[in-house]
């Protein structure tokens, strides 16, 4: 008898322990990565475009994110796609696949988005946090104290909690923080989309204009900068092709990964544009040309007081989940490159067991992952400290990490596995869209470096204040 044979039903082809991932932990990865701050400005980024541009461009984004990650999806095996070697991230699929110069560009760009993305989570937590603390002061003072307060207290409690939870050590580990999270997503987006259809009901008209934020209100060249960002903006709201190949590593197979994956993005675009539709709209008409940069906070301190509260503890309860989504490829790059650079150093390799009361299991810590951990996450807690624009810091991470990584990527991968002809009808399509993507990704990276310098103007590092 083969005693063996058990032991491989819980190892998969690759010999790592089997995967248990399924359409809808997937889904509800993908939808916790994005469905993120990232829909609070589209309220106001439509209002920039207005009633036709803006609902056009979310659709066009949509479309764009949906092709782009089928495509990336096919690139998670090399060859054959069912027993193809396996690419456990995005750089290694570029690396496999494209090889070279272009792997450490995309290495660089990759990482430096997902970054930029745990700072835009971090300054958006603080003030989601200190919307709860302003608004019960409002309410307790009867509305006579404006009650303002300096960020930095609640980006240092976000970065603590962030401490903690980045030792836990795998991705696949951290799924029940997803499902929690994708919930908590769900909760923000409704209430201020319910919020929005209260306001249009109480203003009886729908604010706004076809052509979006007009002349006057706003100067010519602060109207293109605006329309600029607002493409940035939008594109940050779509953006988790950074994490799609390592979203798809946690996934179980039979079926094959690409099968469920492409089901898994069908299933969260499809939600995503519904809700980024419904939140978007209803904000820019309950506001108008006045919509806020962050959609909750433009309702003010406004009854019912303890609704915006239960949204904004639901969207600090999300970024939680969804900056270890985005830095946990960060941690398992260089967790790997110091394995193989350090071998044989205990710093790197020896873990120690930590007996936690109530828990059966000892936890158990890496000196050098607990260090470099905790060091990644007190940097971006004070790069946020000195750069609090939470609309400016959306358009640019938007902007870079939009056309390489969500197309440009994608689409060369899937024309170098799928050996399309030069010059074919494919070829020249795929060709055309990548470039028309580098246009937009372009204009918004312009228009949201502007509204930093705008910003930079009037702004002393360490002590703003909301």
């Amino acid at each position: 008898m083969d005693v063996s044979r058990p032991a491989f039903k819980c190892f998969d082809d690759d010999g790592r322990l089997k995967r248990s991932g399924t359409v809808w932990t997937a889904s509800a990865h993908i939808i916790t990565a994005v469905i993120g701050s990232g829909v609070l400005s589209l309220a106001w980024a439509i209002g920039q475009l207005g009633w036709i541009a803006g609902p056009a461009v979310m659709f066009l984004f949509s479309f764009v994110t949906y092709f782009s990650s089928t495509l990336l999806s096919d690139c998670y095996r090399t060859g054959d796609p069912v027993s193809g070697k396996r690419n456990y991230t995005y750089m290694d699929a570029v690396q496999s696949i494209l090889g070279g110069f272009r792997f450490k560009i995309c290495g660089l760009i990759q990482f430096l988005n997902l970054f930029g993305i745990t700072v835009g989570y971090t300054i958006a937590a603080s003030i989601s946090m200190m919307a709860i603390k302003r608004s019960n002061c409002f309410h307790e003072s009867g509305g006579k104290n404006p009650c303002h307060m300096s960020s930095n207290p609640y980006m240092i409690m976000f970065g603590v909690t962030e401490i903690l939870l980045s030792q836990i050590k795998d991705f696949d580990q951290i799924w029940w923080l997803s499902i929690v999270a994708a919930i908590m997503s769900f909760t923000y987006s409704a209430i201020g989309l319910a919020l929005g259809i209260i306001q249009v009901a109480a203003n009886g008209v729908f604010k706004g204009s076809l052509t979006g934020i007009s002349i006057g209100t706003v100067t010519q060249t602060q109207k293109i900068w605006r329309t600029f960002q607002a493409l940035g903006d939008i594109a940050f709201a779509y953006s988790y092709s950074v994490v799609l190949i390592e979203i798809q590593d946690t996934v179980r197979s039979p079926p094959a990964e690409s099968k469920t994956m492409k089901q898994a993005t069908r299933i969260s675009i499809a939600v995503m544009t519904t809700f980024y539709m419904l939140c978007g709209c209803m904000g820019y008409a309950a506001f108008g040309d006045a919509a806020p940069g962050n959609l909750l906070t433009g309702f003010g301190f406004y009854n019912p007081f303890w609704l915006l509260d239960v949204a904004n503890v639901a969207i600090v309860i999300h970024l939680v989940g969804a900056y270890q989504v985005f830095a946990q490829p960060i941690f398992a790059f260089v967790d790997k490159q110091a394995a193989a650079r350090f071998p044989d150093s205990d710093l790197v390799s020896k873990e120690f067991e930590i007996r936690i009361p109530g828990v059966r299991a000892p936890y158990k810590v890496n000196v050098f992952r607990a260090v470099f951990r905790s060091c990644f996450v007190v940097l971006t807690t004070v790069i946020s400290m000195l750069m609090p624009f939470f609309n400016d810091v959306v358009g640019i991470l938007g902007a870079l990490g939009f056309w390489p990584l969500t197309v440009y990527f994608p689409v060369e991968m899937y024309i170098k596995q799928r050996k399309v002809e030069k010059w074919s009808m494919k070829w020249v399509c795929l060709k055309m869209l990548s470039g028309g993507c580098l246009v937009i990704t372009v204009v918004a990276g312009v228009g949201s470096v502007a509204g930093v310098m705008l910003d930079l103007k009037v702004y002393k590092p360490f002590k703003t204040t909301y």
